[in-house]
Protein backbone atom coordinates (compact mmCIF):
# COMPACT_ATOMS: atom_id res chain seq x y z
CA UNK A 1 0.00 0.00 0.00
CA UNK A 2 3.08 2.34 0.96
CA UNK A 3 4.82 1.64 -2.33
CA UNK A 4 1.31 2.36 -4.22
CA UNK A 5 1.29 5.51 -2.76
CA UNK A 6 4.74 6.50 -3.62
CA UNK A 7 3.70 5.76 -7.07
CA UNK A 8 1.42 7.68 -7.55
CA UNK A 9 2.96 10.87 -5.29
CA UNK A 10 5.94 10.70 -7.89
CA UNK A 11 3.12 9.74 -10.71
CA UNK A 12 1.48 13.17 -9.74
CA UNK A 13 4.92 15.43 -9.17
CA UNK A 14 5.77 13.67 -12.74
CA UNK A 15 2.62 14.95 -14.96
CA UNK A 16 2.59 18.37 -12.68
CA UNK A 17 6.34 19.18 -14.14
CA UNK A 18 4.89 18.07 -17.83
CA UNK A 19 1.95 20.16 -17.69
CA UNK A 20 4.07 23.02 -16.13
CA UNK A 21 6.69 23.26 -18.77
CA UNK A 22 4.34 22.90 -21.65
CA UNK A 23 2.83 25.62 -20.47
CA UNK A 24 5.39 28.07 -20.49
CA UNK A 25 6.29 27.27 -24.33
CA UNK A 26 5.59 30.29 -26.13
CA UNK A 27 6.95 30.38 -28.95
CA UNK A 28 4.87 31.14 -32.07
CA UNK A 29 7.63 29.96 -34.22
CA UNK A 30 10.68 28.30 -34.19
CA UNK A 31 12.47 26.62 -36.75
CA UNK A 32 16.74 25.77 -37.37
CA UNK A 33 18.56 25.28 -40.28
CA UNK A 34 21.34 23.50 -40.93
CA UNK A 35 24.47 25.04 -42.36
CA UNK A 36 27.10 22.36 -44.28
CA UNK A 37 30.48 23.33 -44.09
CA UNK A 38 30.02 26.89 -42.79
CA UNK A 39 27.45 29.62 -43.88
CA UNK A 40 28.27 30.31 -47.19
CA UNK A 41 28.14 33.93 -48.11
CA UNK A 42 25.74 33.72 -51.08
CA UNK A 43 23.32 31.14 -48.56
CA UNK A 44 20.52 33.05 -48.08
CA UNK A 45 18.67 31.06 -44.98
CA UNK A 46 14.61 32.14 -45.59
CA UNK A 47 11.96 30.96 -42.58
CA UNK A 48 8.26 31.33 -43.91
CA UNK A 49 5.23 31.54 -41.40
CA UNK A 50 1.49 32.70 -41.11
CA UNK A 51 0.27 35.16 -38.74
CA UNK A 52 -3.00 35.32 -37.54
CA UNK A 53 -2.61 37.93 -34.97
CA UNK A 54 -2.31 41.47 -36.24
CA UNK A 55 -2.48 43.02 -32.39
CA UNK A 56 -0.18 40.86 -29.93
CA UNK A 57 3.39 42.20 -30.35
CA UNK A 58 6.13 39.23 -30.05
CA UNK A 59 9.27 39.03 -29.16
CA UNK A 60 11.64 38.01 -31.98
CA UNK A 61 15.24 35.98 -31.85
CA UNK A 62 18.25 34.63 -34.21
CA UNK A 63 19.26 31.34 -32.92
CA UNK A 64 23.02 30.70 -33.72
CA UNK A 65 24.78 27.65 -32.96
CA UNK A 66 28.76 27.58 -33.41
CA UNK A 67 31.25 25.03 -32.72
CA UNK A 68 34.89 26.00 -31.83
CA UNK A 69 35.70 26.18 -35.49
CA UNK A 70 33.87 29.51 -35.19
CA UNK A 71 37.03 32.30 -35.88
CA UNK A 72 35.53 35.84 -34.58
CA UNK A 73 34.55 37.50 -31.63
CA UNK A 74 31.39 38.83 -33.50
CA UNK A 75 28.73 38.18 -36.02
CA UNK A 76 27.41 40.39 -38.67
CA UNK A 77 23.31 39.70 -39.85
CA UNK A 78 21.40 41.09 -42.20
CA UNK A 79 17.45 40.22 -41.62
CA UNK A 80 14.80 41.04 -44.00
CA UNK A 81 11.46 40.72 -42.89
CA UNK A 82 8.69 40.73 -46.34
CA UNK A 83 5.49 41.42 -45.25
CA UNK A 84 2.72 39.49 -46.94
CA UNK A 85 1.48 42.95 -48.30
CA UNK A 86 3.69 46.47 -48.38
CA UNK A 87 7.20 47.26 -47.99
CA UNK A 88 9.78 44.72 -46.91
CA UNK A 89 12.11 46.49 -44.12
CA UNK A 90 16.13 45.23 -43.88
CA UNK A 91 18.31 45.46 -40.63
CA UNK A 92 21.76 45.01 -40.46
CA UNK A 93 22.91 43.58 -36.62
CA UNK A 94 25.96 42.78 -35.06
CA UNK A 95 26.27 40.43 -32.22
CA UNK A 96 29.17 39.82 -29.54
CA UNK A 97 29.82 36.06 -29.88
CA UNK A 98 33.30 35.65 -28.16
CA UNK A 99 34.94 37.13 -24.95
CA UNK A 100 37.48 39.18 -25.28
CA UNK A 101 40.01 36.21 -23.99
CA UNK A 102 38.45 34.01 -27.30
CA UNK A 103 35.73 32.02 -25.19
CA UNK A 104 32.51 31.85 -26.78
CA UNK A 105 29.81 33.18 -25.14
CA UNK A 106 26.64 31.19 -25.69
CA UNK A 107 24.84 28.41 -23.78
CA UNK A 108 25.85 25.10 -23.75
CA UNK A 109 28.60 22.58 -21.56
CA UNK A 110 30.43 21.14 -25.00
CA UNK A 111 32.42 23.00 -27.64
CA UNK A 112 29.35 23.44 -29.64
CA UNK A 113 27.48 26.44 -28.15
CA UNK A 114 23.50 28.40 -28.41
CA UNK A 115 23.30 31.91 -29.16
CA UNK A 116 20.16 33.77 -28.25
CA UNK A 117 20.22 37.09 -30.36
CA UNK A 118 17.79 39.26 -29.70
CA UNK A 119 16.45 40.88 -33.43
CA UNK A 120 13.34 42.32 -32.42
CA UNK A 121 11.29 43.50 -29.00
CA UNK A 122 7.77 43.87 -29.16
CA UNK A 123 7.91 42.96 -33.48
CA UNK A 124 3.35 43.14 -34.84
CA UNK A 125 2.54 41.28 -37.39
CA UNK A 126 -0.24 43.84 -38.41
CA UNK A 127 -1.68 41.95 -41.73
CA UNK A 128 -2.48 38.36 -41.83
CA UNK A 129 -0.53 35.88 -44.38
CA UNK A 130 2.69 34.80 -45.12
CA UNK A 131 5.71 36.57 -43.65
CA UNK A 132 9.38 35.47 -44.67
CA UNK A 133 12.25 36.06 -43.19
CA UNK A 134 15.69 36.28 -44.88
CA UNK A 135 19.42 35.92 -42.87
CA UNK A 136 22.53 35.96 -44.22
CA UNK A 137 25.47 36.86 -42.71
CA UNK A 138 27.59 40.05 -43.86
CA UNK A 139 31.20 39.11 -41.96
CA UNK A 140 34.28 40.28 -43.44
CA UNK A 141 37.82 40.15 -42.15
CA UNK A 142 39.19 43.55 -41.02
CA UNK A 143 40.53 46.54 -43.53
CA UNK A 144 38.87 43.77 -46.23
CA UNK A 145 35.83 45.06 -48.50
CA UNK A 146 34.90 41.59 -49.78
CA UNK A 147 33.12 39.28 -47.17
CA UNK A 148 34.25 36.31 -45.92
CA UNK A 149 32.98 33.53 -49.15
CA UNK A 150 32.40 30.52 -45.80
CA UNK A 151 31.75 31.80 -42.72
CA UNK A 152 32.98 28.77 -40.50
CA UNK A 153 32.23 27.00 -37.26
CA UNK A 154 28.50 27.92 -37.72
CA UNK A 155 26.21 24.42 -37.96
CA UNK A 156 22.44 25.71 -37.30
CA UNK A 157 20.80 29.02 -37.41
CA UNK A 158 17.16 29.47 -36.36
CA UNK A 159 14.53 31.77 -35.69
CA UNK A 160 12.41 31.84 -32.91
CA UNK A 161 9.22 34.28 -32.58
CA UNK A 162 7.52 34.26 -28.75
Amino acid sequence: MINSKKRLLKLSVLSTILVCTACNDTDFFNEYQSVQDGWKKDNVLTFDFESLDTVKAHQSFLNIRTNNDYPYSNLFVIVKLVPPEGNATVDTLQYQMANADGTMLGSGFTDVKEHKLVWREKIKFPKKGVYKVEVSHAVRNLNEVKGDAVLKGITEVGLQVQ
